[in-house]
């Protein structure tokens, strides 16, 4: 007798991912696409896309809880095994941007049903490591600035969230705004802003 299979299964877990992956594809090139309109993108019934996902906002929840894994794993490999504490935000701030630009239509997208509290929410672990990036170089007096580490944090964090929608606004291209954005961050840290231009410029090459 074929054993029965679960949503555990390796194959329910292939179909689960490949119906996220056909989803975010559908939802950068129409943030409108209907749950319709991903099943038949992904090759499936909507009742397979419904029995992962019992709504399409629960569905968008998912995905933005990716982006997040993604933000946080490039937050970490942009700063490692870097000691200047300045290279090391600039760092992040670069690798960071290089996943927020193919989830930055996610991102407006999701304000509509995740809402904003939702997405700084589950930033929290990174917010957290760039607040204690912060105040390494607040105490060494490589930042400047009157705000505490942890609301610097949070500001360079809306920051980038204010790139993105310059970006998907028009405002801003795409191709520079991670630098532009790693260069805001570095002198609303007290960085000489032509010292973060350069800094930044050294790290793009």
């Amino acid at each position: 007798m074929t054993p029965m299979t679960t949503g555990h299964s390796p194959r329910a877990e292939a179909n689960r991912r490949h119906i996220l992956d056909v989803a975010l594809t559908e939802l950068l090139r129409d943030p409108d696409a209907s749950m319709d309109q991903i099943a038949r993108a992904a090759g499936v019934v909507r009742r397979t896309v419904y029995g992962h996902f019992p709504s399409r906002e629960a569905l968008i929840s998912t995905l933005v809880d990716g982006a997040v894994e993604a933000v946080a794993a490039a937050d970490a490999a942009g700063r490692e095994g870097i000691d200047d504490l300045a290279q090391a935000v600039a760092g992040s701030v670069l690798a960071v941007w290089k996943v927020a630009d193919r989830y930055r239509i996610l991102v407006a997208l999701a304000q509509r049903s995740v809402t904003m509290e939702g997405i700084i929410e589950r930033l929290a672990p990174v917010r957290q490591a760039s607040t204690e990036l912060l105040q390494r170089g607040l105490d060494e007096g490589v930042f400047v600035s009157p705000l505490p580490a942890p609301a610097l944090a949070y500001v360079h964090e809306q920051m980038m969230f204010a790139v993105m929608e310059a970006v998907n606004h028009g405002l801003l291209d795409a191709q520079e705004a991670g630098r532009s954005a790693a260069v805001t961050v570095l002198t609303a840290a007290g960085v000489p802003a032509s010292l973060a231009t350069a800094l930044v410029a050294k790290l793009s090459d």
